[in-house]
C-alpha cells in the first residue's frame, strides 16, 4: 500500500479525484464525475479510479449494480498532509504564520477564541 507521502507523485486529475473522494468519503463514478472541474467522460473517470485502484490509493466494493470507490487513505491522515504542506510552501513552515493568516483571512467572520483556546489546550496535552 502507499504512503500518504505518494499523493505527491499522482497526476492532476488524479488528485482531482482523490480530492472529490475524500470530501464524498465513498462516492460511484458518475458522483466523482460530478465532483471534477470540466469532466473527462464517465469511462475515462471510470479508468482513472481503477487504475488508482492498481496503485492502491483506492478501493472499490459492489453496491448493487454499481461500484462505490473510497480512498484507502483516512481523512485525517489527508487533511494532515495536505496542511502540512501548505504551511511548508506558504508560511516556511511556521503553523503560527499559517494561524495567523487564518484569524486575518475574513474579518466579518467572528473567529471563537473559546473554541481555539480548547484545541489549543488538547494539543499541548498529547
Amino acid at each position: 500500500m502507499p504512503d500518504i507521502k505518494d499523493l505527491d507523485a499522482l497526476g492532476a486529475r488524479e488528485r482531482q479525484i482523490m480530492a472529490a473522494l475524500f470530501r464524498l468519503g465513498r462516492a460511484g463514478v458518475a458522483e466523482v464525475r460530478e465532483q471534477l472541474e470540466s469532466p473527462p467522460t464517465y469511462s475515462a473517470v471510470r479508468g482513472m479510479l481503477g487504475l488508482l485502484e492498481q496503485k492502491g490509493f483506492v478501493t472499490h466494493a459492489r453496491d448493487g449494480l454499481r461500484y462505490v470507490y473510497a480512498p484507502t487513505f483516512s481523512p485525517l491522515k489527508a487533511k494532515r498532509r495536505a496542511l502540512q504542506d501548505v504551511v511548508t510552501t506558504f508560511f516556511r513552515g511556521s503553523p503560527e504564520r499559517a494561524v495567523s493568516a487564518l484569524l486575518g483571512l475574513n474579518e466579518d467572520t467572528a473567529i471563537d477564541l473559546d473554541k481555539l483556546r480548547a484545541i489549543i489546550e488538547r494539543s499541548s496535552k498529547t
